[in-house]
């Protein structure tokens, strides 16, 4: 895993501006701490930090391949797992290796089928390759887009880059936002194409962008397609538990440490027992997969549920470990380091944005840091409630009839920092959310025969997996690369994804319940208390330090002018009088954002114009 920028122009030669490539690449060194690289031609830069998983020898980058005496140049960040085969394939086709790397491969593969090559790729992963022959940029970014690629335009060509901050470091970037930028920021419908920043893009999920001297064209190479569903109930039980199994284990692959995250919670601790269970055939019976999961110091005496949460989580997970019989370990924070500025900081120049989900944030910022001393690879079980029907949109009848994207009956306005009552009109979110709904909605794919329930659950599973997963692995990207650390997101395989979607609701729901085939295909491999645990997110602290620690945070943030151009300083002064020692869920998320926005506003000091 690792970090990429670079550019290519027909209006400058890029050997003369090293220090720029140079600057791009230093931005990204969190993600790649192991080892970096430039490499300069007449119509472009390219720069690549490494964090070194497979063949640390061979693998350094950016990777050349000569023909003749024109370059094709590969800058590359994540892992193709199905390298191997391609790789055999290739080598029957008359193509050399000089590494054991999957980075090679994609170079050669693309040296053998050009820009078809990404047909063949099974993986997560973003990369950029200069084809001197055609003097031709090709950016391509995985189906689901685990792995991030940004884009935006410079005199005469393009300049990419795994993050936003390396752009910036081009001369002719700078950090501006707008009023479409905060729109698409502040209304929570994480779309992808435009982000925050004025004329900074992202490549689409499953999309390449390639400019060349006729310019730029974009193009999705796989989306979500609608097909019927010939499996009967066993059968697809089966096909999803040889699914599950083949995407966990083909995720093992690494020379260097690796660890699972277990939380004690039906998604994570599937995922953990086959992997652990793939570990011990590969490297003998002894074998034991270590496993993490965070915890507060006040959650065992003080727990208590809410919205979001339904029980401790830490039981659960040193039950699991032991069934499953890994080497378990819990981190536990303290969640007055939660509070402490430095951390924040770097969460949010992790994110290149203010908006996050605070203290949610900096605990996996931390609990990452404290894995990264161990291994540095890491499974998920991220993505299985989008997948498979998990999250309570997809069962409660208020979410079902609402016309409008499902989480914000959670994550909605009680949630969103209030904005100034000026830039609200300016904005019109309500309007915005009303146009993207209808647009997300035509964009879903259909078979003729759905049924009503079909048609509805079909829509809310599109998009859960269009947009609301996009800021899960945004934030699992971000703050884990922050660290050192690669995640890898089993339930992200695309034919998972492919099979699941087109699996009837009957079957998804047939035990009544949240992820009934998951449920159904990981019998045998956790213990029953997890296997009929309900669904429970990602932990917070309920420590009462912690509430008026934040108090203190967002009344200094509200102290800002720039903070009051943009914030409702009178409803957020509402919430920081409330009489409430602890803050419900979404009130207390309007503080951490608008603490979270005085951090950015300092760090990034944008132009911002509307």
């Amino acid at each position: 895993m690792c970090g990429i920028t670079g550019w290519a122009s027909f209006r400058h030669n890029a050997r003369d501006r090293r220090p720029v490539i140079e600057a791009m690449t230093a931005t990204l060194a969190r993600r790649g701490p192991d080892a970096g690289g430039v490499w300069l031609g007449a119509g472009a830069a390219l720069g690549h930090r490494r964090l070194s998983v497979l063949d640390p020898v061979g693998g350094a980058q950016p990777m050349t391949d000569r023909h003749a005496d024109r370059a094709v140049v590969l800058s590359y960040s994540g892992e193709v797992y199905n390298h191997h085969q391609l790789r055999a394939e290739l080598r029957s086709l008359g193509h050399e290796f000089d590494t054991r790397s999957d980075t090679e491969t994609v170079l050669r593969g693309y040296r053998q089928w050009g820009e078809a090559v990404v047909d063949r790729l099974e993986g997560m992963y973003a990369f950029a390759i200069w084809d001197e022959r055609h003097e031709r940029l090709l950016l391509v970014r995985d189906r689901l887009g685990v792995k991030p690629l940004h884009w935006a335009r410079i005199e005469g060509g393009l300049a990419f880059a795994s993050e936003p901050k390396a752009l910036f470091a081009h001369p002719e970037l700078d950090p501006r936002v707008d009023a479409a930028g905060l729109r698409e920021a502040y209304s929570l419908l994480f779309g992808t194409g435009a982000t925050l920043w004025a004329g900074v893009q992202e490549v689409q999920p499953g999309g390449l962008v390639t400019f060349d001297r006729s310019g730029l064209r974009e193009h999705r190479y796989w989306q979500l397609t609608a097909h019927p569903h010939r499996d009967d109930p066993a059968t697809t039980v089966e096909r999803v538990r040889h699914l599950v199994d083949q995407a966990a284990r083909t995720r093992l692959e690494a020379d260097v440490p690796l660890c699972s995250l277990l939380s004690g919670g039906l998604d994570s601790t599937v995922i953990t027992a086959l992997a652990a269970d793939e570990l011990r055939r590969r490297e003998g019976s002894a074998r034991r997969l270590r496993s993490f999961a965070v915890d507060y110091s006040d959650q065992a005496e003080k727990f208590t549920g809410d919205v979001l949460r339904t029980g401790h989580d830490t039981p659960f997970a040193i039950e699991a470990g032991a069934f499953i019989g890994t080497e378990h370990a819990t981190v536990v924070l303290d969640p007055r380091a939660l509070l402490d500025p430095e951390h924040r900081r770097a969460v949010v120049a992790a994110r290149d944005s203010p908006i996050g989900v605070g203290d949610m944030d900096t605990s996996l910022y931390l609990l990452f840091g404290e894995i990264r001393a161990h291994a540095t690879v890491a499974l998920s079980g991220e993505a299985a409630d989008e997948v498979f029907g998990g999250y309570p949109w997809f069962h409660r009848p208020e979410a079902l009839a609402a016309r409008t994207f499902p989480w914000l009956l959670v994550t909605g306005d009680e949630a969103a920092m209030p904005l100034h009552p000026d830039l609200a009109a300016t904005l019109r979110i309500g309007e915005f959310r009303a146009d993207s709904y209808r647009d997300a909605l035509a964009a879903v794919p259909h078979l003729d025969d759905e049924s009503p329930v079909e048609h509805r659950q079909r829509e809310l599973q599109h998009l859960s997996l269009t947009r609301w997963l996009r800021q899960l692995l945004h934030r699992k990207d971000r703050l884990s690369m922050a660290q050192g650390l690669e995640v890898r997101v089993p339930y992200c395989d695309h034919r998972l994804v492919e099979y699941a979607f087109n699996t009837p609701w009957s079957l998804k729901s047939d035990d009544g319940r949240e992820k009934s085939l998951l449920r159904a295909a990981g019998q045998g491999l956790a213990p029953g208390s997890v296997l009929r645990r309900p669904k429970n997110h990602y932990p917070a602290t309920h420590h009462p330090d912690y509430d008026h620690g934040l108090r203190q945070l967002a009344r200094q943030a509200l102290d800002l002018p720039q903070v009051r151009d943009i914030a409702d300083e009178g409803a957020l002064r509402a919430t920081l009088d409330s009489p409430e020692e602890r803050l419900p869920w979404g009130q207390r998320l309007r503080l951490e954002r608008v603490v979270d926005l005085a951090l950015w506003l300092d760090q990034y000091r944008p132009t911002i114009s509307l």
